[in-house]
């Protein structure tokens, strides 16, 4: 198609006429004289062989046919200015300031180690992160981005989502713990055992397992659920790691991996019932970075999301 051709321009003036209702209006508006404008109406009209407007000494008013090219014309419009938004988006750098809620230990442990390097790469973004286990309100807070532990399901449609990890639970123990007590070989094993539990919401005692070969099994085995026996609970990951930790006779304790896994590395703790697949209130999750929808995203909020993802997808190789 020959764009060169095509009455671009008359057809924005034409759209202006009909917006101001005059070609008066239209022409301040444009920076045009009265004349001008009135002979690029015309001049539109004589190209497409119709008539676009009922002229009368005191109004104006569109033709059926000028009703029809009017909606034509500013959906026109309103695609070449997100066009030219969204390159000039694209020219701008990050900056600014980008507020993040985050829960309480996923933000301490795996986000807030990672936002150094971020405000190294783009300087011009000032980040301010929150903690909190609550859901917050991102519109009415004036958050940027959230970050969200939750099912697929649970997700509110009215948010967009973008998967970083996932998160499974663990069982876990000091690893003097079994010099005097015996090793879980089912979970059935774990009624002998004193255990821990966030013990808050759905993570209460009453704990499902399937064998972790269950996922490629044609007919998944049904859930073993087993009742805990748990004379303390502590509603954060981190303090069932610290109190595993503190004392070896603690027990056994049902701990996120994020928490869990770097004090297993370190030999530390070490995981009960390796090849058992916690479920049901304890089924894997998946952290996901939410933000609110909109035509463009702002470029300090393209540039965390960016980041984050490049970092998840680096740790799960």
């Amino acid at each position: 198609m020959n764009y060169d051709a095509l009455p671009l321009a008359d057809l924005e003036v034409f759209a202006h006429v009909v917006e101001r209702s005059g070609f008066a209006a239209a022409a301040r508006e444009l920076g045009l004289t009265t004349s001008a404008v009135s002979r690029s109406v015309g001049r539109l009209e004589l190209r497409l062989g119709v008539k676009l407007l009922h002229r009368t000494t005191r109004a104006l008013s569109l033709t059926e046919v000028g009703a029809e090219v009017h909606a034509a014309c500013r959906h026109m419009l309103q695609n070449a200015e997100e066009a030219v938004s969204l390159a000039a988006a694209h020219r701008q750098q990050p900056q600014g300031v980008l507020r993040i809620s985050a829960p309480v230990v996923f933000g301490d442990l795996w986000l807030a180690p990672l936002l150094p390097h971020f405000c190294s790469q783009w300087p011009e973004v000032h980040v301010q992160l929150g903690m909190s286990d609550a859901i917050v309100d991102l519109q009415a807070q004036g958050i940027d981005l959230a970050i969200r532990i939750t099912t697929h399901e649970a997700l509110p449609q009215s948010l967009v989502a973008h998967p970083l990890r996932e998160v499974r639970y663990l069982l876990v123990a000091h690893p003097d713990y079994f010099k005097t007590h015996s090793v879980p070989k089912s979970p059935a094993d774990l009624a002998a055992h004193r255990c821990m539990t966030l013990g808050y919401g759905a993570f209460q005692n009453l704990v499902e397992f399937t064998p972790a070969d269950a996922a490629d099994a044609s007919v998944p085995p049904p859930p073993v659920k087993v009742r805990l026996s748990t004379p303390l609970t502590i509603a954060s990951s981190l303090g069932l790691r610290q109190a595993l930790r503190a004392d070896a006779q603690t027990g056994v304790g049902l701990v996120v991996d994020f928490v869990a896994e770097p004090a297993i590395a370190a030999g530390q703790l070490v995981q009960v019932l390796p090849h058992w697949q916690l479920t049901g209130s304890y089924a894997p999750r998946m952290a996901y970075a939410v933000h609110a929808p909109g035509p463009r995203i702002p470029p300090k909020l393209r540039a965390m999301l960016d980041f984050l993802l490049q970092h998840a997808k680096a740790a799960s190789r």
